[in-house]
Parts: C-alpha cells; structure tokens; sequence
C-alpha cells in the first residue's frame, strides 16, 4: 500500500487580485491570470512527481463564471492529467455550490465529483485508499456533514474530504461546522479539508485533519507561501507531507517601526532594505506590498501631511529593486507624534469626544452600528461585505483601527493648530 497524493483546496479560479487592479503601472493581464498560473503550477507538480491521485476540497471556482472560459480552462488542464492516467476527486464547496454554478461543461472521465445530496465513497483497489465526501448544495450549508460520513472500511487508507470551518476561524463564515473529535470518530487516516485560505493542522497524525490553504493569495490578509500538500503513505503508513508553494505572486505585509527615526531620507534607507529582504524571499515571484508604519516620531505629521507622496516613494523604490515585478498595494499610517493631545491643550468639547471613545466598549459599539446599518449592509456587494476593507467594520479590532485613523486625523488638526498660535 505505497503511494502518493495531492491535497489541495480553495483554487478560486479568475478570481481578481484584491487592491492591485487599480494601480498604475501593474501588470493588469499578469494579475489577473495568477489563480490559472498556480493551477497550472499544481498540475505540473502532478505530473511531474507522477501522484497517484489529486484531491480537491472545495471552491474549485469563485462563483459563477462570466463566461465558458473558466470552465474550459480546467477541463483542458484535467485533459493533460488524464493523458497521464492521474484522476482527480473533487467536492463542491460554498463558492462552487451546486446552486452558484449555472453553467456547466462535460469534464473528461479521470475526473469524479462528489454527490452534494449525501456523502458517497470511491475505492481505489490497486493501491488500497478509499475516499468519502460530500459538496455543498447550496452556498451556506450549516449542517454537520461529517454526520453523514460512513465509517471506515477495513483494510484500506481512509481519506475524507471536506469543506468546513470545522469549529469556526475568523474572517469565514461557519459552513458545515464539526468538531474534531466528530472527525476522529469515522477512524479514517486522513481528513482533506477546505475552506480556510491558511494552512493549519487541526490533528498532525491518527488521523491527518489539514486544510493546506489556498494556492494563490488575493489579498494583504492572505501573506506567505501558498501551495499545496504532497503526501506520501508507505506500507499504508503516512510517510512524509511537504508544503508544496505553487503561488506566483506573493502578498506580504512590512510592519515598519519610526520610535526615534528623525530624518525621512533615513526612513527611506531603512525601508529599501526592507523591501529588498521581502523580494529576495519571494525567490523571484511577483510581490505585492502592504505597510503598515507605526511608532511616535517626529517625521509623523510630514508623513499625515504628504501621503501621496509616501505612497509613490515607496512605489518609485520599488519598482527600482523588483524591477516592475513588487508593487506597494498600499500604506497605512499608523504613526503618531511627540507632542500628545493632553500636553496640546486643555480640555474641550472635542477632546471631551476623544476621551469618551477611548473608554468605550468598541464590541458594544460594534453591535449597534451593525444594527443601525444592517438593511445598508444586506444592499452593499458582496467584495464590499468581506473585502480586505469592509465599509462596515465586521469585527471589533477593525472598528478600533478606524476610530482611531479618524482620532489622529483630529489630533493632528488639534496639534497643527496649537503649533500656528503658540
């Protein structure tokens, strides 16, 4: 019982890369063509180790396809793997839903799609492994499907596939919840599962529980190497599993210190190396930058004042070293003065405002905005939902950092304005 596999999940193909479309300068085709390039870059790495087979987890796609292109473009990729006798199992997860998809095109025979209706099982014979799983019928399924999942057969390796958000992970929402121990209790050797863009362990062996990730991230929330999983069972006994990176374009976030930094010409030598260190660690991908710049200095309100400025220094830097292969997606200052607003002035109705914001309860606040806006919420699009940036802050730290940009935007008027009259 000797073979080798890949688990990979959250492919999303065409989807569009988050905050680079809109930069100058960007190479818009290059972009927009990434989720293909890695797909391609994962059925190289198939074909090339010669797997004995592919898992998919789920959200193959990103919703419904513009056009036949999409489609035709992942039957044509599953045409080289059955050219190379490599079949593929798949599970439909919330982005892919049988209820989202509503075009359709004949894939060749090496590939197999789960039932959405109800949990089905494929026995691989000749090597020994058994796989069971079931895809989404609809895009929010909260039920417990594991439940379903029959338990496992005797005298095979035992693999589950799964979209889920297991017990829950910030930022997705809670499709097909299920605990561990509900996994454990099936006795399969491994759980393949989807939907949670980071690779995370949830059991590193009796059984395997891994979600490898996504293979291309599309925004700044979505940093470091993304791949999938190479695994290899030998006499039926997990052997080895290497993270394998198949990303062309790698999204990274620099969080810059300026405590004592006096002189910009300085900051900008401390951030080339920087952005020289995070492109060498690309290992010659494309590379999006996000900065984010904190600490009290007095470069603070030069920074406030001139944000452009900043913003098109740094791209100007960047496209010097990557030589148009980094682009700088964008700068948040987070940076604040010497002088606090307690030492600029006395007490008014606006730092009376300032004061009672910091002893709020941002959760309770949170909840009441949500209520207030809801029916504005339910109109907004989906990208503005759950962007990289919501319009209506979905979490409690997201409200804090906008209260606060709006405190120093404030703070900064009040300082300035101490300054002109002092």
């Amino acid at each position: 019982m000797d073979f080798t596999f890949i688990h990979a999940a959250d492919i999303h193909l065409d989807s569009p890369l988050k905050g680079l479309s809109r930069y100058e300068g960007a190479a818009v085709g290059r972009l927009r063509s990434a989720t293909r390039e890695a797909f391609t870059n994962l059925v190289d790495l198939a074909i090339e180790r010669q797997v004995d087979f592919i898992i998919i987890a789920g959200d193959l796609y990103d919703g419904d396809w513009k056009d036949y292109n999409t489609g035709l473009y992942f039957a044509s990729e599953m045409a080289r793997l059955q050219k190379e006798q490599i079949p593929v199992f798949m599970i439909k997860g919330n982005h892919d839903a049988a209820s989202v998809i509503t075009k359709e095109i004949k894939l060749p025979d090496n590939v197999h799609m789960f039932d959405v209706k109800k949990c089905g099982s494929v026995k691989l014979d000749d090597i020994g492994v058994v796989i069971h799983g079931q895809g989404f019928s609809t895009r929010a399924v909260l039920d417990n499907l594991v439940k379903g999942y029959p338990n496992s057969v005797d005298g095979y390796y035992n693999i589950g596939i799964l979209h889920t958000s297991a017990g829950g992970r910030e930022g997705h929402e809670n499709y097909a919840p299920c605990s561990i121990e509900d996994m454990k209790g099936k006795g399969y050797d491994y759980w393949a599962l989807g939907h949670i863009h980071k690779r995370e362990y949830l059991s590193e062996k009796e059984p395997v529980i891994l979600f490898p990730g996504n293979i291309q991230s599309r925004h700044s929330k979505e940093t470091g190497p993304k791949g999938c999983t190479l695994v290899e069972v030998e006499g039926g006994t997990l052997k080895d599993m290497t993270h394998m990176p198949l990303d062309v374009l790698r999204w990274e976030v620099i969080d810059a210190d300026l405590t004592g930094v006096t002189q910009y010409e300085e900051w900008m030598a401390q951030i080339e190396q920087e952005i020289e260190k995070a492109y060498d660690l690309a290992d010659g991908r494309m590379l999006a930058l996000r900065f984010i710049l904190n600490g009290q200095t007095p470069l603070h309100f030069e920074l406030a004042s001139d944000r452009d400025r900043v913003l098109n220094d740094l791209r100007s830097m960047a496209f010097s070293i990557g030589n148009g292969d980094i682009w700088i997606e964008k700068v948040k200052l987070k940076t604040t003065a010497l002088n606090s607003l307690s030492e600029a002035s006395n007490s008014t109705p606006v730092t009376g405002i300032l004061e009672w914001l910091d002893d709020m309860s941002y959760e309770e606040m949170l909840q009441e905005i949500k209520e207030e806006f809801q029916s504005l919420h339910n109109a907004l699009p989906m990208d503005l939902k759950r962007g990289d940036e919501p319009v209506i802050p979905d979490t409690a730290d997201a409200l804090r950092e906008k209260i606060q940009a709006a405190k120093d935007i404030i703070n900064e008027g009040l300082l300035m304005d101490r300054g002109k009259h002092s």
